[in-house]
């Protein structure tokens, strides 16, 4: 595909051309549009813009440089589909539904401190009490090891993960997420 060819005078090379370029470059541009949210008119136009811009340059001499031109018609159609989704999303209007639903996602949900006490009760009493004292009461992992009759801090904090992780595989396997224990 040359320029003279492009700007040639005969009605039928210049189709012969753009039929060509329509049935090398177009599947990909299709694919590369659809893969991308588009749908198969939204590839066409992106597609018959391509072919014009292409066809302008060669029309004024500027496509003599362009070694491949199915590759350049490719990063054309890219560019172009590239600014026409980004001018889209700049322009899509919510509705009200919409915007009251993520109006209502702003505020996170607080869990409900009975429904996490009733879940961490499911660990044990002693589990409870441990897990307590080191993240309500903040008391230090030298005085826990004393108040629960470990053999030292050390223990006492072994102990507070064996009791966090029994928490986390109940949660696991009753499949609980932090909207379940909110109100």
């Amino acid at each position: 595909m040359t320029q003279s060819m492009l700007v040639a005078p005969a009605a039928a090379e210049r189709e012969a051309l753009f039929t060509e370029l329509y049935q090398q470059v177009f599947p990909a541009v299709a694919r590369y549009v659809s893969r991308r949210g588009g749908t198969l008119d939204q590839a066409k136009d992106v597609f018959q813009d391509t072919v014009v811009v292409y066809y302008e340059k060669a029309a004024n001499g500027h496509t003599n440089e362009i070694p491949h031109v199915p590759k350049y018609l490719m990063g054309i159609a890219k560019h172009l589909w590239a600014k026409r989704y980004s001018q889209e999303q700049q322009q899509k209007s919510l509705d009200p539904a919409q915007l009251q639903l993520e109006t209502a996602t702003l505020e996170p949900p607080t869990p409900s401190v009975q429904k996490v006490l009733r879940f961490l009760n499911t660990a044990g009493q002693k589990c409870m009490d441990l897990l307590k004292a080191f993240y309500y009461d903040r008391i230090p992992a030298e005085e826990m090891a004393s108040s629960f009759g470990f053999s030292g801090p050390r223990s006492a904090t072994v102990q507070k993960f064996k009791c966090l992780e029994k928490v986390r595989e109940a949660a696991r396997t009753q499949a609980l997420d932090y909207e379940d224990f909110c109100d």
